[in-house]
């Protein structure tokens, strides 16, 4: 009788972990969104406007154009001004919808179900804000939305601290601008309304070369907006942000903590 050919193994070694040193991990993963943070400030009180210039305006028309493609407009962010179509078109939203389909079937295929449902969600944003939305509606959601979306973005780019560890995302260091690009926007975006909120002074109004009225000001003369609930509502959607990335934290560093505790477990006495 022949014996059985080997069987293949894969014996987990160090090469094979998704992170190096899962210690070292859960320290940068503890640290790192609060020391961010408190830089992203001390940077907004040392040059306030560089910080704005640099990363509070890119992210700010991102959120403009954002919103308008989820409103079923074609937009285009500039450093200084964002480009909206006048009418709503077919081509944006048949791409957007492209898009979150691909990802939605790419998540589903490598098994990432939150991501599916996360994808599902963006869809059933994207269908009411195109289809249910009237055009002034939308344009009320353009001007609030460069703030509004430019912290939920800012937010977004932080919290992709804690993911993608089999990515470039991680291994190409991706993870730290990131971070650096939305801690200093938001606290840039922030930092207006939370100043507003006692001194209405502080909010931006007025008139802006080459662009007309601010966001605030659009919201106010055209949309009826008064100056407690323009402030108001910026800073909820701060708030929720902040909220929300509190939430992520948390999970990120028990995360880290776990895969520390297990390494910890694992390695020779």
């Amino acid at each position: 009788m022949l014996p059985e050919p080997p069987v293949a193994m894969t014996i987990e070694g160090l090469e094979d972990r998704v992170v190096e040193d899962p210690a070292l991990e859960l320290k940068l993963c503890a640290a790192a969104i609060p020391a961010m943070l408190a830089l992203g400030v001390l940077f907004h009180f040392l040059t306030p406007g560089l910080q704005r210039v640099v990363f509070g305006m890119p992210i700010h028309e991102l959120g403009h154009a954002i919103t308008a493609w989820f409103c079923g407009y074609a937009a285009m962010p500039t450093l200084w001004k964002t480009l909206i179509a006048d009418e709503r078109g077919w081509m944006m939203p048949l791409l957007l919808a492209g898009a979150l389909g691909t990802m939605m079937v790419k998540a589903y295929l490598a098994n990432r179900m939150y991501l599916v449902a996360f994808g599902a969600v963006l869809l059933v944003v994207q269908g009411v804000g195109t289809f249910y939305l009237r055009a002034a509606t939308a344009e009320m959601l353009f001007a609030f939305g460069g703030d509004a979306m430019g912290m939920v973005l800012a937010t977004v780019l932080m919290a992709t601290f804690f993911f993608g560890k089999r990515t470039q995302l991680y291994k190409g260091w991706l993870r730290w601008g990131f971070l650096a690009i939305g801690a200093a926007a938001f606290t840039d975006m922030f930092a207006t309304w939370w100043k507003s909120r006692n001194d209405w002074n502080a909010i931006p109004f007025g008139e802006i070369e080459g662009v007309g009225l601010s966001d605030a000001a659009r919201l106010v003369q055209w949309h009826g907006w008064n100056n407690d609930q323009l402030v108001k509502r910026y800073l909820l959607v701060g708030a929720g942000c902040m909220l929300a990335l509190a939430l992520v934290y948390a999970w990120g560093v028990w995360h880290a903590w776990r895969k520390a505790e297990e390494d910890r477990g694992q390695s020779p006495n």
